[in-house]
């Protein structure tokens, strides 16, 4: 499995996180892995120019080499949903774009994480949304279930939504602050109904150390470290 996509039940959910410990877990495999944030709104002015946070997170995970724009071709100040921080911009964001880019990154390296931004519906222009996008490629999707209140009704309609249009790898739970009451409870109810592998559960506040022992990618058989 080349390439995973990691879309989240909402923003704030831990997509980063896994992402990141995904790309641990590859690195520490023995495999030469890439992060890719291919739109990225929510950046800060630098001396380098615009950077945000999570794809610089990335970027730290990833084999050595790369450069920024290389994991963050499209960088948007706003910290709102990316078509409309890339309309504040002036700019429009094209999906041929980030495919030239995908395809430099997928050149090197034998695995790819992709982090979506938002949940999987997030429009990148007037016409296209991510899942269009991925949809395209036919990547498989992790999804990534923010532990609390109205987690099951986010997952269950985001799993659905992924399902019809691309393969659906797995789901991580990621256990979100002030804690989730019966949150084990919740997990087991997911289980249940999700018709793909729970990938593991990310303990609330881990570092991408802990958390890259409690996940495996969809093409390992078991969470050994």
């Amino acid at each position: 499995m080349h390439t995973i996509f990691i879309t989240g039940t909402d923003t704030g959910v831990g997509k980063t996180r896994v992402a990141c410990a995904l790309l641990r877990r590859a690195r520490d495999r023995g495999l030469r892995a890439a992060g890719f944030k291919p739109v990225a709104s929510g950046s800060e002015h630098t001396p380098a120019g615009l950077r945000n946070e999570d794809a610089q997170a990335l970027l730290a995970e990833s084999a050595p080499g790369l450069d920024y724009d290389a994991v963050n071709p499209v960088t948007l100040e706003p910290a709102i949903a990316p078509h409309l921080a890339a309309r504040a911009a002036g700019v429009a964001i094209d999906p041929l774009r980030l495919d030239r880019a995908y395809e430099c990154l997928a050149a090197q390296h034998e695995r790819i994480v992709v982090e979506g931004a938002g949940g999987w519906r997030v429009p990148l222009n007037d016409r296209t949304g991510f899942d269009d996008w991925v949809a395209a490629r036919r990547w498989p999707v992790v999804l990534v279930v923010g532990m609390r209140l109205g987690c099951i009704n986010h997952a269950l309609l985001t799993a659905e939504a992924v399902s019809r249009r691309t393969p659906f790898a797995g789901w991580v739970a990621n256990l979100l602050p002030p804690g989730q009451p019966h949150w084990e409870e919740n997990v087991e109810t997911l289980r249940q109904r999700i018709d793909a592998p729970l990938l593991g559960i990310v303990p609330m506040h881990a570092s991408v150390d802990v958390a890259a022992t409690q996940l495996r990618w969809p093409d390992e058989t078991a969470a050994t470290p």
